[in-house]
């Protein structure tokens, strides 16, 4: 007989913090872009409004690295579900991947 498994909550967690700072980077990435085409395509970088978007960013991409990093731990977890610690892992990381070629996008502009 063979016990039903339970997911992890980890990886629970992991696929929370990773959907939520994914979700969250690309809406700071839409508002900078706001503010730089009201500013005629550029930001003040000594501005509070750019500061804010730094700050938040780093934020949201420090949640997007914590989320892989507990979608980790809960894939290393025995007798428990994997799904939400893929999903989080996978979220988590196509979210810093991709904030990280916005970043050099912009740079390059």
């Amino acid at each position: 007989m063979q016990l039903e498994q339970k997911h992890s909550g980890l990886g629970i967690a992991s696929f929370i913090l990773g959907l939520g700072g994914g979700l969250l980077t690309f809406l700071v990435f839409f508002v900078a872009g706001i503010i730089g085409a009201a500013n005629g395509g550029e930001i003040d970088e000594e501005s509070v409004e750019a500061v804010m978007i730094g700050l938040f960013l780093m934020l949201f991409v420090f949640l997007d690295l914590l989320a892989i990093g507990l979608g980790i731990a809960g894939l290393m977890q025995k007798d428990r579900k994997k799904v939400f610690a893929v999903l989080g892992v996978a979220c988590g990381s196509s979210s810093v991947v991709l904030s990280g070629f916005l970043m050099l996008l912009g740079l390059m502009a």
